[in-house]
């Protein structure tokens, strides 16, 4: 995140917050006590393997279940005592589709403009109109049952949009999508925000849809945030990061071994590992030392460690690690309560 979007970041009024929530079903505990701070107008994804809770959190926010614990507020709304204020602000997507397939897109449209209490003109200037952008005014009036998985889950985001709500939870939007029909339907997800101001709490298993989308990202695991900073910062929890350097001869490779005495020397290959942050002013330091002694190169590759590595390695204990909070930028660190294991 560059100096530019911390500061707008900082000043930004909170879209969605929550303290201590707490989940459990019987003796199963499905989330330990766990705190959020959303900025409005940003994307916040939530990580985690199946049964970490992200489904639960969401349900405790858009006000479809209770907490048992912990508070939560909504664009200032409190998401217990006042409910329906929550509701008119919010757009859930959940998992599956959530349209009618015996009724055309342009049906589905104009019964959740009912739903919303639109009048009957307004209605069909919101459906035409959303038909537009998701591109699916040539299909407005056929059968939804005749819909690829893609045109059914835009369908489903437009369907969120008739009510213009100002934060939308989208449960794992592109969830059995194709790689085309998931990026179309990021760039509807990223566009809602940069043209929009709409605030989207996202939900995935699909970490590079994190990555390519998220302003900042938690990691839910067992019921309890185990970590949470932008997609650069939670890389950089994770060592492992190296600049891999070839060289033509196994006389370069053993001069440039000299220099670098923690690097990690392949004869075989005729490769260097050094260790390295990734970032401009290492690599120009491996470059520099390099330069200094005279030492070719015949390529040099830059690792880092990537959301796979950050998941597997928070997500893949038997017990809970440490929660690693980076705070938001202008905002007090959260606090986590780390207690039981949770199935959910």
């Amino acid at each position: 995140m560059n100096t530019a979007t911390t500061a707008a970041t900082s000043t930004r009024s909170t879209a969605i917050s929550a303290i201590g929530l707490r989940k459990s079903y019987g003796d199963k505990v499905v989330l330990d006590g766990i705190d959020l701070r959303i900025p409005e107008g940003t994307i916040f994804a939530l990580l985690g393997p199946n049964g970490a809770g992200k489904t639960t959190t969401v349900e405790i926010l858009s006000t479809l279940i209770t907490a048992d614990a912990g508070q939560a507020h909504i664009a200032g709304h409190d998401v217990t005592a006042d409910a329906d204020s929550v509701r008119r602000q919010i757009g859930v997507t959940g998992q599956f589709a959530a349209v009618d397939g015996l009724l055309t897109a342009e049906e589905n449209l104009l019964l959740m403009a009912d739903l919303h209490h639109l009048s009957r003109s307004e209605g069909r200037r919101r459906a035409t109109e959303l038909l537009e952008r998701f591109e699916l005014t040539e299909a407005a009036r056929k059968n939804v049952a005749t819909f690829s998985g893609g045109m059914r889950r835009k369908l489903d985001l437009a369907m969120t949009l008739v009510g213009r709500p100002r934060i939308i939870f989208l449960d794992e939007p592109t969830t059995g999508l194709d790689p085309r029909s998931r990026r179309v339907m990021w760039e509807l997800i990223r566009n809602l925000v940069t043209e929009q101001g709409v605030t989207i709490f996202l939900t995935t298993q699909y970490l590079e849809e994190a990555d390519h989308l998220a302003d900042r990202i938690a990691v839910l695991d067992h019921g309890k945030l185990v970590a949470e900073g932008t997609a650069q910062e939670l890389k950089g929890l994770i060592p492992g990061g190296h600049v891999r350097v070839q060289f033509a001869d196994e006389a370069h490779l053993a001069t440039a071994a000299e220099i670098f005495g923690v690097a990690t020397r392949d004869d075989e290959s005729l490769t260097l590992q050094i260790p390295s942050d990734g970032s401009i002013t290492n690599l120009r330091a491996v470059l520099d030392a390099l330069d200094n002694t005279g030492v070719q190169a015949e390529s040099l590759t830059v690792h880092t460690p990537d959301l796979d590595d950050v998941f597997l390695t928070l997500t893949g204990r038997q017990t809970a690690p440490t929660v690693s909070t980076i705070p938001t930028p202008g905002a007090p660190a959260a606090s986590a309560t780390a207690q039981k294991e949770s199935n959910r």
